[in-house]
């Protein structure tokens, strides 16, 4: 067993965990946070997309071990005192989602998007999701929502 300390959704952790032990597993299975979804166990979905360190990463390619002393957000801790954030608010609004299991991976990767690029064009938008599979919708609501999310964040001075 390794000790780990980090800091999941504003909350900070010390755990032992197997020195195998994916990030996703243990977001999941250890902390309970399942919003952060097992969808292909290859990498190649990004249904379990987290921020780590600010940046989007597939926590199905990361240890736990790797994420010691480090600040994840998972879907459950993006809204601020229950109120959603600017990207979840826009896919909500622009019908970004039909059966939701790439949603929050989707949402994340978007945020991190944002926060490099706050307006991006659809080209850039449609780059910055590649590696995040939606096996319904077809991407358009989703780069809908994304330009969105761009638009409001721009208009009210907000940061992602």
């Amino acid at each position: 067993m390794t000790r780990i300390s980090m800091t999941v959704d504003g909350v900070e952790y010390d755990d032992d965990v197997e020195p195998r032990l994916l990030l996703v597993h243990y977001l999941r299975e250890q902390l309970g946070l399942v919003g952060t979804v097992v969808g292909c166990d290859t990498s190649n979905c990004g249904a379990c997309t987290v921020l780590l360190g600010g940046k989007s990463v597939k926590s199905c390619t990361v240890l736990a071990v790797q994420a010691d002393e480090s600040e994840v957000t998972t879907i459950e801790g993006l809204s601020t005192d229950g109120a959603l954030h600017p990207v979840q608010k826009a896919f909500h609004e622009n019908h970004a989602l039909q059966c939701g299991f790439c949603t929050p991976g989707m949402i994340l990767a978007a945020v991190d998007l944002l926060g490099q690029n706050p307006n991006p064009s659809e080209a850039e938008i449609r780059e910055g999701i590649e590696g995040n599979l939606c096996r319904c919708t077809g991407y358009q609501n989703i780069v809908k929502a994304v330009s969105a999310a761009a638009g409001a964040s721009s208009s009210t001075g907000g940061s992602q």
